[in-house]
């Protein structure tokens, strides 16, 4: 509590910086719609269905077998959704379906903390209508040609047949022919905080070696019968639902991730001056914001996104449970945020995958007018008057986004984006947050 004091001092309204920094001008903004591919699919129980007819999947459960489903820790669309229709196929079939998180370190590393997390997808017993068996101890199933150790959730271990859930997607982190995925699930996921800290260990560049290796001895030493891996169009919605037999994902998820990266968002505009982002969590972004979208990558082992001076960040989203891993790719955040950072819950994420910068502090301001003036203020050689400004909701909603008058000329010469209204100050309430 003291440094949380110490910090509302530094921070405060009314202090030596914020008379610094008040007299910035803040641009008139008006919102955008940037066009993209909006092809998703309408019935997910169905489409589930469907797919779970392929042979080599939902066929390989046997009447009695207890089955384990993963859930992992990301704001998946439909994952509630997903699950429950395997949960319930699993029945008809016979078998006795439970769920397990796969989410490697997250949830501060604890049973409570990962089956918190799922509760806040919906995925709970009450609702899937079976046990959701969260716990963080493992076990040794092999060990890898390069010597590495493989451990998978020991509830997994005991069970008859796992079906691995995923999304799959670029990483924020490196980039390779296998990145966020089904790969990465069985590797890190089902490995736990202890399998996800062999997997990190040799740092972010290895990455793609390290959770290839380690899938290849967990698929053969271990009783996963299939995968389910869904893709989300640029608007946050599932647009591919596909079922793939074990033996097969390693040769079914490249293409996968191709549309994936086909299909993600961006922010139309080539350089910026500032970015705003109203939210960052753990359910958004694995970085808390996708860097592949907002271009505030934390290794330089994976590039794109947007290019701008100055990133400011005003919340954390309660679904991350107080995990503030991103706010350190930020340079300016302010007191609420930082109040809403558990480091128990932020500090372990950080620890275990050896990338420190996101789990680090930008400069806190006492409010959100305070964040934007310092950002503008502080960036070089640019129009101080009329700056380039963006603001987006989250790194997952960016159909709709809001820009400052510096960036009208280019917007207008987009035939992908379309202006609504008219150009408007920014409002702030009594305590100069933005409504």
């Amino acid at each position: 509590m003291e440094h949380i004091e110490e910090v509302k001092k530094i921070a405060r309204a009314d202090g030596s910086v914020a008379a610094i920094i008040s007299r910035q001008p803040i641009p008139r903004m008006c919102k955008i719609k940037q066009k993209f591919n909006d092809f998703s699919i309408n019935d997910i129980r169905t489409e589930t269905k469907q797919k779970l007819q392929r042979q080599g999947t939902l066929d390989r459960v046997k009447k009695g077998q207890r089955i384990a489903i993963t859930a992992g820790s990301r704001g998946v669309a439909n994952i509630a959704t997903v699950i429950r229709t395997i949960a319930d196929e699993i029945k008809r079939a016979g078998g006795s379906p439970f769920i397990i998180p796969a989410m490697g370190s997250h949830g501060g590393a604890t049973a409570e903390g990962q089956s918190e997390i799922l509760t806040g997808y919906d995925i709970t017993e009450a609702t899937m209508k079976c046990p959701v068996l969260s716990g963080m101890e493992t076990v040794r199933i092999g060990v890898t040609q390069e010597g590495k150790p493989v451990y998978i959730d020991k509830n997994a271990a005991e069970a008859d047949g796992i079906i691995v859930v995923g999304r799959v997607k670029p990483h924020t982190a490196f980039h390779g022919k296998y990145e966020s995925g089904l790969i990465k699930m069985i590797t890190i996921g089902l490995g736990k905080q202890f399998g996800a800290e062999i997997c990190n260990a040799e740092s972010f560049k290895y990455m793609e070696k390290n959770i290839t290796s380690i899938a290849k001895v967990t698929l053969k030493n271990s009783k996963i019968l299939f995968g389910v891996a869904l893709v989300e169009n640029a608007y946050d919605e599932t647009r591919r639902i596909e079922t793939i037999p074990a033996e097969y994902i390693f040769d079914e998820e490249p293409a996968l991730l191709e549309e994936a990266r086909s299909n993600m968002p961006v922010i139309m505009f080539e350089k910026i001056d500032v970015l705003i982002v109203d939210e960052i969590g753990k359910d958004i972004s694995g970085d808390g914001m996708d860097p592949n979208i907002t271009g505030t990558f934390c290794t330089p082992y994976a590039t794109g996104g947007t290019n701008q001076q100055r990133t400011v960040v005003l919340d954390i989203t309660d679904n991350s449970h107080g995990n503030g891993i991103g706010l350190g790719m930020a340079d300016f955040s302010v007191q609420r945020a930082f109040n809403k950072m558990d480091f128990e819950m932020t500090y372990p994420n950080a620890v275990t995958s050896t990338a420190l910068g996101p789990a680090k502090l930008p400069l806190i301001m006492a409010n959100d007018k305070l964040a934007i003036q310092a950002a503008i203020k502080t960036c070089n050689n640019i129009d101080y008057n009329n700056p380039k400004v963006v603001r987006i909701k989250n790194s997952l909603k960016i159909g709709e986004i809001y820009i400052s008058e510096g960036l009208l000329v280019e917007a207008k010469k987009n035939p992908r984006i379309e202006i609504f209204g008219e150009l408007e100050e920014m409002v702030f309430d009594a305590n100069n947050n933005l409504f």
